[in-house]
């Protein structure tokens, strides 16, 4: 059977006004949240990409009732100690997210479990998340000594810690927080910089004792709170493929409806910002602890930028179509401090340079990022997904803005996060 593809032509620009699909790692931790809540919640806007609903499938085979209602899906919540030991291996499929957050959720549950994917997630390391969940007592076991998936998990007996992480990421802090809302004490995190905080504005909204001091994250063990209505906002992340791609496109003006705003999200647009982009924030409210409202994008004359340190957290998951946005800007742009994107869906900095190199783009590829020369055009290419929905979108808005035909190979992983 042929893998799918996506062939996209050139577009003279981009205008009208639409909602992006729910926001992907909220999606994560409300479904989380909602299963260990005590009693009822409904989850409004859910996003229903594959990472989720991998999420969704795991919770539903440890117990979790849940039912799809007009108004939102409704999760019945069993508190702290409710979860029940899956018959068979949870499935993460190519969800990272999926994987760490419930290796820490898993390690406080007293029975077996087996978290595994698909290809691409079984090459990704696990380290960082079994390492710390080991020195608070948990039992994991996986390939080479925890570094790769399958990973094993007996759960019980945590004690509470104080961990340092040596890097800002959103899915080891939240793994590390959920295994110690079940450890004895308080179990605190610490970052270099912040990663985005959805985890402690769902709690502290759900009344869980969380306490935020700066760049270190406290929670308490055996803190149980109540079941809520949740409301997810549109997916910035998602919404940042049609951003780069108005802001290129001369005459564009684009409105993207509903999007989540959240500060340690917002690194995207704060460089398109810096870059010269025309970028406006509409109807700015908050709603369920997280700041939502509507971004209008015109086409405007780009200039290069330089992306490092803290800004790297807030859009990491956005360099793939910065470096699209940078082809077409004037000048340098350069990008430092991701080495991060070395270990996601795939090698991401060696990726960027390999397929927008078939289109054109001249890129020197660097150990933590890249700088890419602003070259004003590209040209269509045959492109490879590598199997990353983020590397799909970004070379299907690379084709838009470019002249001919573009074909993206392996297309069918950008289910995984717009579904």
């Amino acid at each position: 059977m042929s893998e799918p593809s996506l062939s996209v032509s050139t577009a003279r620009y981009l205008k009208g006004e639409f909602h992006p699909p729910g926001d992907k790692s909220i999606t994560h931790r409300a479904l989380i949240f909602a299963s260990i809540a005590r009693g009822k919640s409904v989850v409004r806007g859910l996003q229903k990409g594959k990472d989720c609903l991998a999420t969704l499938s795991a919770l539903k085979m440890m117990g979790i009732e849940m039912k799809e209602e007009e108004d939102g899906l409704v999760v019945y919540g069993q508190g702290l100690k409710g979860l029940k030991e899956p018959a068979n291996i949870l499935d993460c499929g190519n969800s990272g997210t999926t994987m760490r957050l419930l290796a820490g959720l898993l390690t406080g549950q007293k029975f077996y479990s087996v978290l595994s994917g698909d290809r691409y997630l079984r090459k990704r390391p696990m380290q960082r998340v079994v390492e710390p969940l080991r020195r608070m007592g948990a039992r994991v076991f996986g390939r080479k000594n925890g570094e790769f998936p399958p990973l094993t998990i007996l759960g019980g007996g945590l004690k509470a810690m104080d961990h340092s992480s040596p890097i800002p990421s959103a899915q080891v802090k939240t793994c590390l927080l959920l295994a110690g809302l079940y450890a004895k004490g308080r179990t605190s995190v610490t970052e270099p910089y912040r990663s985005r905080d959805h985890t402690e504005r769902m709690l502290k909204f759900l009344g869980a004792k969380i306490e935020v001091n700066d760049l270190r994250v406290s929670v308490e063990g055996n803190d149980s709170f109540s079941g809520a209505n949740i409301w997810v906002p549109g997916d910035l992340s998602a919404a940042s493929f049609f951003m780069g791609g108005a802001a290129i496109l001369k005459g564009s003006k684009l409105k993207i409806l509903g999007v989540g705003l959240n500060p340690t999200r917002r690194g995207f647009i704060d460089v398109l910002l810096q870059m010269g982009a025309d970028i406006e924030i509409l109807n700015l409210k908050k709603v369920c602890e997280e700041e939502v409202g509507d971004i209008e994008v015109r086409g405007s004359n780009l200039r290069g930028a330089v992306v490092q340190g803290e800004a790297i957290p807030r859009l990491i998951d956005e360099i793939p179509i910065l470096a699209v946005v940078a082809c077409f800007a004037k000048g340098e742009t350069v990008i430092r401090h991701a080495r991060e994107l070395r270990v996601k869906e795939t090698d991401r900095i060696r990726a960027i340079k390999i397929e927008l190199t078939k289109m054109g783009a001249q890129i020197e590829e660097k150990e933590d990022g890249m700088v890419i020369k602003g070259v004003g055009k590209l040209e269509g290419a045959e492109c490879r997904s590598h199997g990353d929905h983020r590397m799909a979108m970004a070379l299907a808005i690379a084709g838009l803005c470019g002249r001919g035909k573009t074909q993206v190979l392996d297309s069918g992983c950008i289910a995984t996060s717009f579904p």
